[in-house]
């Protein structure tokens, strides 16, 4: 029989559930920094697409303040953080990846 409150759901998990929401944009924050600094550094081969990425992740961080301000309830704000960190990795290993696609020849 499923339980709905069986504590090895992903969406049980206590981050996902009681949270205030400042530890998402902590992370978010050294997170954002990391990738970045990591599409900067190739600024100098693929300038366009590094530096609209970071500009993308620079976006998406700062929707994850918005959230955490302007969503007040705590699970859906606490999935949408969660929501917008992963986004915010996607788009700079897609950026990555799009960068060492055009490299080979």
């Amino acid at each position: 029989m499923l339980d709905p409150d069986d504590p090895t759901k992903v969406r049980n998990q206590p981050a996902l559930r009681t949270s205030s929401g400042r530890e998402w944009l902590i992370v978010g924050a050294v997170t954002a920094a990391i990738c970045v600094v990591v599409l900067l550094l190739q600024a100098t081969t693929a300038g366009f697409i590094a530096i609209s990425a970071s500009a993308v992740v620079v976006v998406i961080y700062a929707a994850m303040l918005i959230v955490k301000e302007m969503v007040k309830p705590q699970r859906r704000r606490l999935g949408i953080l969660a929501m917008l960190l992963v986004s915010m990795m996607l788009v700079t290993v897609a950026a990555l990846l799009v960068i060492v696609l055009t490299r080979v020849e």
